[in-house]
């Protein structure tokens, strides 16, 4: 019993042991001296399980007295042996105003309610002399006179710029206001030119069917569409039908009510070949293509309808409402462009009081 007893109080005091030191507290400084107004940092590092609570000393202005904190830096987190331990860095920025050497006692630390302590630091602060020589006081001068600055264009380049934008940012500014204020309708001059007359647009489509040659690719429906197509858009503009929605005996049949036999010779043979063509898959020699090309030229030529004179370019005037969004637009110009203006006045005003205070 006593050797088991003995056993137990052993293996307890290493548990005891492997717990207490599994968290460790230590402080350290960045520098061990510093001048007057200097600062150094004292770096608290806790090592601990990852799943214990850390609470870092929290301190109002002052370490210790004579010994003032500056800054609290946000706590740096290590993970080690995959995540199981941490390493957490507190940082306290100080500084002091006092020549001394100071004693800097440990900072507590609690983990899991339980408080440990970091090892004491020290901290000098020292103070510069000038060495005087009182065996010649003829080297030491009085103070001297204040100096002006030099004038460096550098410096006022922004404050000159915003004057001169002053001007043209108050006529913008007017110019918003005025229009916002008028309410006036927009109106828009549009030149609008004058349609070709019939012949002259049905000649420059079959100039550019006859450029493209398509009737030499093969595709015979495409070709005697197009060019059936120009004739038929020919015959509504000179005629008055719509001759795109008939039949080609229907058109045949309204053309001789209001041209003569002849001029319908050339016509019926294109438009007979066309749907020979597109709807019974005929297929026409070269020289059959060419010659229903002709056929149509013909047809225009012969119906044509001369213009006395050449229409010139007719200008018409567009009267607009202002929509919603143009008011909104000159509101939210008008406001931008006072900021600006209100800005560049305030930075013009306070860099002239620098300048001449």
């Amino acid at each position: 019993m006593k050797k088991i007893f003995i056993l137990l109080l052993f293996t307890f005091s290493l548990l005891s042991r492997s717990h207490a030191q599994s968290v460790t507290v230590d402080a350290t400084i960045d520098s061990l001296q510093i001048m007057i107004g200097e600062q150094t940092a004292i770096n608290l590092q806790v090592s601990a399980d990852t799943n214990q609570r850390i609470f870092f000393p929290v301190y109002k202005d002052t370490l210790i007295r004579g010994v003032e904190i500056i800054d609290v830096a946000k706590p740096d987190t290590q993970y080690l042996n995959d995540r199981k331990r941490m390493v957490v860095t507190q940082s306290y920025i100080v500084t002091s105003f006092d020549s001394a050497l100071y004693y800097l006692p440990p900072m507590t630390v609690e983990v899991d309610n339980q408080s440990y302590a970091s090892n004491p630091l020290a901290l000098k602060v020292y103070s510069y002399s000038i060495p005087l020589d009182s065996l010649h006081p003829d080297y030491f001068f009085g103070q001297k006179e204040n100096m002006k600055p030099i004038f460096v264009w550098n410096d006022w380049i922004w404050m000159m710029i915003c004057a001169f934008l002053v001007v043209p940012i108050v006529i913008l500014l007017i110019y918003l206001l005025k229009r916002l204020q008028d309410n006036k309708p927009i109106i828009r001059k549009v030149k609008v030119e004058p349609k070709l007359p019939p012949h002259q647009a049905a000649m420059s489509e079959i100039e550019r069917i006859k450029g493209e040659k398509i009737w030499k690719s093969g595709d015979q429906k495409e070709y005697y569409t197009q060019l059936t197509d120009v004739i038929r858009t020919y015959i509504r503009d000179r005629f008055d039908f719509n001759a795109l929605e008939m039949t080609s005996s229907e058109i045949l049949d309204r053309l001789q009510q209001e041209t003569d036999k002849e001029a319908l010779k050339d016509l019926k043979e294109l438009l007979l070949t066309a749907d020979l063509v597109k709807f019974a898959k005929h297929n026409p020699m070269m020289n059959e293509n060419d010659a229903n090309l002709v056929n149509a030229i013909d047809f225009i030529d012969d119906t044509k309808k001369e213009e006395i004179e050449e229409q010139a370019p007719k200008e018409i005037t567009i009267v607009e409402k202002r929509p919603l969004a143009v008011k909104v637009s000159l509101i939210v110009g008008v406001v931008a462009v006072s900021a600006v203006l209100v800005f560049s006045v305030i930075y013009v005003c306070v860099q002239l009081y620098h300048l001449f205070a």
